[in-house]
């Protein structure tokens, strides 16, 4: 049986924890725009689906054409049950099926002297993360708005080696949960265990923030990410995948 009071509580903040530039409220739909930068925020999202849905979609796709944007929905457990079928129906191709997974907070984080954490992403910070993950240069404004827009506590991990930055990652508590986004490790730094040490500082600083448990999403093809969080605690939750119009 579907929890739908606890995956809406974990989609309310997800949302939160990657804000959009402008949000609109349409029958129990949560429509996001952000000039395009990201799916997750350029999407229409389910909370409380009212009516019918081919009202919904129109709606929509009325509101990102007018933004000269693709109408994409992401669809999680509490869209309608015709959602998916409509859409594909509708030439919408399915795109980044993914895994919410969550755990309790434990106590197995440990202290990691070469992560640094800052409350706010600094321009150091924003730079790295950047060049980890191949952000293109125009949509970089894009990005540091987003993420100096979140409001509830937040944490900018940075991982060092040898002085350089080689692995990146934010954490957001919210509701007694924290949320953990984007860890990325460079190229050169991988397969030694840099996103292990990354999860479990910022798990420890979810800890220090008091929240009772946390969560990740990973798409179904990040199968390795996959392993390393299930051997961290973590264990799924629910799925969703996004519809793009074509």
């Amino acid at each position: 049986m579907v929890d739908r009071p606890g995956i809406r509580a974990l989609e309310e903040r997800a949302l939160n924890a990657w804000p959009a530039r402008q949000t609109i409220f349409q029958d129990g739909w949560v429509f996001r725009l952000s000039d395009g930068y990201t799916k997750r925020a350029n999407s229409a999202n389910a909370l409380t689906p009212q009516g019918d849905f081919s009202a919904v979609r129109a709606a929509a796709e009325s509101l990102y054409a007018r933004h000269s944007l693709p109408t994409i929905f992401r669809l999680t457990p509490l869209a309608p049950a015709d959602a998916d079928g409509a859409l594909e129906e509708a030439g919408y191709e399915h795109l980044d099926a993914t895994i919410v997974m969550t755990r309790d907070m434990g106590s197995d984080e440990t202290d990691d002297q070469n992560v640094a954490i800052s409350s706010v992403p600094t321009p150091e910070w924003c730079a790295g993360f950047a060049a980890a993950h191949q952000i293109a240069p125009d949509a970089r404004r894009l990005h540091d708005r987003i993420i100096s827009s979140i409001a509830p506590p937040a944490a900018f991990a940075t991982i060092t080696e040898a002085g350089a930055g080689v692995g990146y990652g934010i954490a957001v508590t919210d509701n007694g949960m924290t949320g953990l986004f984007d860890i990325v490790v460079i190229d050169a730094a991988r397969g030694r265990g840099v996103g292990r040490r990354l999860t479990k500082v910022l798990l420890g600083w979810g800890r220090s923030q008091e929240a009772a448990g946390a969560y990740l999403q990973v798409t179904v093809e990040n199968t390795l990410a996959q392993g390393l969080y299930r051997q961290l605690g973590f264990a799924d939750a629910y799925r969703y995948h996004y519809r793009r119009q074509k």
